[in-house]
């Protein structure tokens, strides 16, 4: 079995110092890969707060990116966005701040094109059930219920 290397304190700090340069992360990303390393709960601290004072670790950041992110690229809303930062441990105040920065017209434009496009691509004719395919692809991506239900009735008829 295979020994699991140990760090001292200025080779941990410099480890996650590149972990945190390399891509945005958020509090409970670093406290489990400093677990990982088997650091003490009194070394773990000791990161976070070096972290934190040289700027690599700060969450109002680490929510804004992860928000723009999954906005721009996986196409969710703000429910889906709201609840994966929320299992990230992210305050309300730094989710609320990260949403708000969401112009609302590319918002709406997002989701417009978006349900336009799927559309086009369910094969199904039976009214009811493509409408529950648009429903059921819209919801799981995190758009308000009531923005999905009017769009599939104007879609779908």
């Amino acid at each position: 079995m295979q020994q699991k290397r140990t760090y001292t304190l200025e080779e941990a700090i410099k480890k996650l110092e590149h972990y945190c340069a390399y891509q945005e992360r958020c509090h409970k990303e670093v406290r489990q890969k400093l677990k990982d390393m088997r650091m003490i709960p009194e070394v773990i601290d000791h990161i976070m707060v070096h972290l934190i004072n040289h700027n690599f670790l700060n969450e109002e950041r680490y929510a804004k990116a992860y928000v723009q992110g999954k906005f721009r690229i996986k196409n969710w809303g703000k429910r889906r966005l709201i609840l994966e930062l929320k299992k990230r441990d992210i305050t309300n105040r730094n989710i609320e701040l990260a949403i708000s920065e969401i112009d609302d017209s590319v918002y709406h434009e997002r989701f417009n094109d978006l349900a336009k496009k799927y559309v086009s691509t369910i094969k199904e004719t039976n009214v009811l059930k493509k409408k529950k395919k648009l429903v059921d692809y819209l919801l799981y991506r995190g758009w308000e219920s009531y923005l999905v239900y009017e769009k599939a009735n104007e879609l779908i008829g």
